[in-house]
């Protein structure tokens, strides 16, 4: 059926170009895009348009963004969302950046009614029906080691489309809830018992800290260290595989 939106990004797509020099420059320096097909990149380059097109990308404490920088910040954002399309991110209106990491000031008010005020530094937050905050220090620095920060943070926001974000984003039709939650409950629990034994996890820890760590960390991890998350967790990278429809060892390589 005809709708204005989809009517708009014909329009923008044929009228507007990514410049090529950056583009060519950010598809050789990130290895998140190895192994993408031409087609691929292609589509890719589609989404980031549109993203930057719809999306607000601004910096906060007198952070200026240049436009390179936004165009690496929303070629990762646009990555797990390549085979899903743009409308999986309609919850995400704009993305703050900070010059580095920040304190988040939270409020909650507990069982007794009594209100609780928290501070925490952190280098990223996605915040439900708000915007995405990034630490431009950590955005710029592309982990081996499966840590993709940007990736971490909007996997929350496709969490966060069933509501309050808890590990179960909306799986698609030929997926099984119960078949999710069993391969995630058993990865889960398999980081909490190495966390608190005290050994050096395989993947980043902070997966133990909830359930909703967990599916943002092996989101990472799926992109920025498929064959790790592979080895380590065969079933989960199964459900990722299905949720995001990629593949990114088969495109990547061991």
């Amino acid at each position: 059926m005809w709708s204005f939106r989809a009517w708009r990004r014909r329009r923008l797509l044929q009228r507007v170009a990514l410049p090529q020099a950056q583009w060519r420059e950010l598809v050789t320096s990130l290895g998140l895009l190895r192994g993408l097909s031409a087609e691929e990149l292609r589509r890719l380059q589609q989404l980031v348009l549109l993203f930057l097109a719809e999306k607000s990308v601004v910096g906060v404490q007198g952070l200026v963004l240049s436009d390179a920088m936004r165009l690496r910040i929303a070629v990762q954002a646009c990555l797990p969302v390549l085979a899903l399309g743009l409308d999986w991110y309609r919850d995400v209106r704009s993305v703050l950046v900070y010059p580095g990491g920040f304190v988040a000031r939270h409020e909650y008010q507990d069982a007794d009614g009594v209100v609780h005020i928290e501070r925490a530094a952190l280098s990223g937050e996605a915040l439900e029906q708000g915007p995405v905050i990034l630490s431009w220090e950590d955005v710029a620095a592309e982990s081996a080691a499966g840590v993709n920060l940007v990736i971490h943070e909007f996997a929350h926001k496709l969490d966060m489309l069933n509501g309050a974000a808890n590990g179960l984003p909306p799986l698609h039709e030929d997926m099984s809830v119960q078949q999710w939650s069993a391969d995630f409950s058993a990865a889960y629990a398999s980081l909490v018992a190495e966390v608190e034994r005290g050994g050096v996890t395989v993947l980043d820890a902070y997966a133990a800290k909830d359930p909703a760590e967990c599916f943002a960390v092996l989101s990472e991890a799926f992109f920025a260290a498929p064959a790790l998350l592979q080895d380590s967790y065969p079933e989960v990278y199964g459900q990722l595989q299905l949720f995001y429809r990629q593949d990114p060892v088969l495109r990547l390589g061991r």
